[in-house]
């Protein structure tokens, strides 16, 4: 077991055990931190002690999940992580074991929580002056430009929330703010971005880091979601966080059988957002986590938005890709790449509106044939989606990524049905004579 110990304050000690890694969120100087944060996220605001704890938490999971390394592990995937950390109200954090098990879920490892008492609690209190009226995920893709605009256009003032570590990331979250507020108005529009990873090993840290990273990160939108909790909290209990995220990649059917389980995100997964609803509204937090979306596929998102116009003109400048810095290894333009899961899904979307221009991607998998080719990683996920789409899947697969509450699970199959027939859509139109005839053979 892989033991993670926060060390938030000064006095707290050591651990003893030469296998445990400390995370010191708050250290004496920058080399000696191994977890990097900006505090000017939170400035202005004063979120209460609890939703204080739910940041650290949440920033201390994601750290871990990037730390912890699965390729070590005996099946190569599954961890069993213990995370001991301070916090200023460990008696109510005891009783959600609820979280433990939604992590689970989410990062398809063990996780073992356990906390003790913050020497110094954090302080409480409100905003001087609620300047939003909810918050909003802002990822910087297609979907959560989608979600800011319809909520934008309902009269609110909003919030939007972003987590980065660096890359393209941010400068996008920042155009596309700064475009909304353009058209909404600078006092309606706030963007917050929270910049949080893993150090680098130093040699002046309490315990050096490991120098490698895991790239799976399945635990991410955990603090994506608590960060934006947080700012919630300081807004006021009724202040909602908006989670905008499309039904067909929330339920996220497997495509093939070899990604079953957490093998496939469960980002937005219904189970994941109702036991972390749940969690929240043990803990005391009162703003409630909603996505509008959840029952639709992405190009009925981009239908029905109630700014079509301006969805249009800046739908191009967003990204939805799942490695946008991988291209320039190619030579070729950084951005949305073409390939990946995500950016599939967007096109069609996007061809679902009237709006694919192949030139928009580093690739073209409509036209490339060399990403057929079972040798080349490339094409993995369009084979993979060329598999799931040409054969009938029974209404049960939707539960192959995990439990689907409320008795829903007939409408999200329908959701599943939907977001199939966007992607065969658009592979029948402008597909190479290649394509056509993998299309046919599995038809």
């Amino acid at each position: 077991m892989t033991t993670f110990v926060l060390r938030i304050d000064p006095d707290d000690a050591l651990p003893t055990d030469p296998e445990d890694i400390v995370l010191d969120w708050f250290a004496g100087t920058r080399a000696a931190s191994t977890v990097q944060a900006d505090p000017r996220f939170l400035q202005g605001l004063a979120p209460s002690p609890l939703a204080q704890d739910l940041l650290r938490v949440a920033g201390a999971v994601y750290c871990a999940d990037k730390l912890a390394l699965r390729r070590r592990t005996p099946d190569r995937w599954t961890r069993d992580i213990r995370l001991d950390m301070p916090i200023s109200t460990p008696a109510r954090w005891r009783a959600t074991a609820l979280l433990a098990e939604a992590l689970d879920f989410l990062t398809g490892d063990h996780w073992t929580l356990s906390f003790r008492a913050l020497s110094a609690p954090g302080s409480s209190g409100r905003a001087a002056e609620a300047g939003a009226d909810m918050v909003c995920l802002f990822s910087g893709g297609l979907d959560s430009l989608c979600g800011a605009i319809d909520l934008l256009e309902s009269g609110k003032r909003l919030c939007l929330v972003a987590h980065y570590e660096g890359g393209l990331t941010p400068g996008v979250q920042h155009v596309l703010a700064t475009a909304l507020a353009e058209c909404y108005g600078p006092d309606r529009v706030e963007l917050r971005q929270i910049f949080l990873r893993p150090a680098a090993a130093s040699g002046a840290q309490a315990r050096p880091l490991p120098r490698g990273r895991e790239p799976s990160t399945r635990g991410r939108s955990f603090l994506f979601i608590a960060a934006a909790l947080t700012v919630a909290d300081a807004l006021g209990p009724p202040a909602p966080v908006y989670v905008p995220e499309n039904g067909f990649i929330g339920i996220n059917v497997p495509l093939v059988r070899s990604r079953s389980g957490s093998l496939s995100t469960r980002t937005t997964h219904p189970y994941f957002l109702q036991a972390l609803g749940v969690t929240v509204s043990t803990l005391g937090i009162g703003n409630p986590l909603r996505n509008p979306y959840r029952l639709q596929t992405k190009g009925e998102m981009l239908q029905r938005s109630r700014n079509l116009r301006l969805l249009e003109r800046l739908a191009p400048l967003s990204l939805s890709c799942a490695h946008p810095e991988a291209p320039r290894w190619r030579r070729r333009q950084q951005g949305n790449c073409g390939y990946c899961y995500p950016c599939l899904i967007r096109r069609a979307a996007m061809h679902a509106v009237g709006w694919d221009d192949p030139g928009a991607y580093a690739w073209d998998v409509l036209q490339d044939t060399s990403v057929l080719d079972q040798n080349r990683r490339i094409g993995a996920d369009l084979r993979a989606v060329l598999a799931a789409i040409t054969r009938e899947r029974p209404t049960r697969d939707v539960l192959r990524n995990g439990p689907v509450p409320n008795g829903e699970v007939q409408v999200f199959a329908g959701v599943f049905d939907r977001g199939r027939s966007e992607l065969l859509a658009w592979l029948r139109t402008g597909s190479s004579q290649a394509l056509r005839a993998r299309l046919s053979a599995g038809s």
